[in-house]
């Protein structure tokens, strides 16, 4: 994600209460992870540099109780139904095609914590 993506995403769910940690690389968002795994990881997929797929199937990987099933929503441009399908099979929860309007976003966050939340 650009700064600027990233730090609107940031203020949005700020703006609903929640604490984010911000990364800018997929090494940086890993390690990040493993420290303190999430409630929900929200990840763009097209950046240069490391694939970022890379980081949700190191994330599957993980056992449970160290975050590997946490809910992960895909933000990106890449729109296609070959896309969004690659998105869920990668191990992501939810895809959200940008542009997207601040209170998808939000919404689909909440369903996908939700989801994962219920007995």
């Amino acid at each position: 994600m650009t700064p600027d993506a990233r730090e609107l995403i940031q203020s949005l769910l700020k703006s609903c209460q929640a604490r984010v940690v911000a990364a800018a690389t997929v090494a940086e968002a890993f390690a990040h992870f493993v420290e303190e795994p999430p409630d929900v990881l929200v990840s763009n997929i097209g950046m240069p540099g490391e694939d970022w797929y890379f980081l949700i199937q190191r994330i599957r990987a993980l056992p449970p109780e160290r975050g590997g099933r946490v809910p992960a929503v895909a933000v990106t441009a890449y729109a296609s139904i070959k896309d969004r399908t690659r998105a869920l099979m990668e191990g992501f929860t939810s895809h959200v095609t940008k542009p997207t309007e601040p209170q998808e976003l939000l919404a689909v966050v909440a369903a996908v914590v939700g989801r994962h939340r219920a007995p």
